[in-house]
């Protein structure tokens, strides 16, 4: 786990009374930090990452980081890749609380604190790419299954840093022209529903919004 804290480089990101202004993201994945780290870049954004290296965390110790870190913080972001919870919990004994019903817990919980931001990728944050290139179609159980439609598009995609880093070519830039039409386009994006879990999603659009990345006409 690793939590990415941001601020805006903007005057009127102002620092609201008994909290911090910066923005938290809690993630379990180098991708997402990958990305982040991006979308500060190119969006004019101010980070200061702690840890270097991230760890991973069971999900309630995830959530006591995001709550722990809302107490200073403006916002904070935990993303979650769904697909090792569906896994985990087509794995889980029977008669034991399965890793969906605790993440069913910690986000009802989430809903009481109006400064952490559930984000959920289903089954990774690899759908989110794909719908800048298409509608979303089919839903996907693991990244594998994704792969291959996804290499349509960026045919030489890797889930490395070097791929992501690309010098002047970087996966963000890559996509940015795509963005605007994808956030635009409410058809492509959604909420995640609980009662079909089951269901692709990517709510990786929450960050633009809560940030005013969305340009409004």
């Amino acid at each position: 786990m690793l939590i990415l804290r941001i601020m805006r480089k903007s005057e009127n990101f102002q620092k609201p009374k008994g909290a911090g202004s910066d923005i938290s993201f809690v993630v379990d994945g180098k991708c997402e930090r990958w990305y982040i780290e991006l979308l500060h870049k190119h969006e004019n954004l101010k980070s200061n990452l702690k840890p270097k290296l991230p760890q991973k965390k069971k999900l309630k110790e995830q959530f006591d980081f995001a709550l722990k870190l809302s107490k200073e913080s403006k916002k904070v972001f935990w993303i979650i890749d769904f697909d090792t919870i569906i896994k985990e919990t087509r794995e889980a004994p029977k008669g034991t609380k399965t890793p969906l019903q605790e993440f069913q817990r910690l986000c009802n919980k989430c809903k009481s604190n109006k400064k952490i931001v559930v984000i959920v990728n289903n089954p990774c944050l690899e759908y989110w790419f794909l719908l800048h290139f298409e509608p979303a179609s089919k839903s996907f159980a693991t990244y594998k299954q994704l792969e291959k439609p996804l290499k349509k598009y960026l045919q030489d995609y890797e889930k490395t840093e070097k791929y992501y880093k690309k010098p002047n070519n970087d996966i963000y830039k890559r996509l940015k022209p795509k963005l605007s039409i994808l956030l635009a386009d409410s058809n492509r994006l959604g909420e995640f529903d609980f009662e079909n879990p089951q269901t692709g999603i990517a709510e990786m659009h929450k960050i633009f919004s809560e940030l005013g990345l969305i340009e409004r006409k």
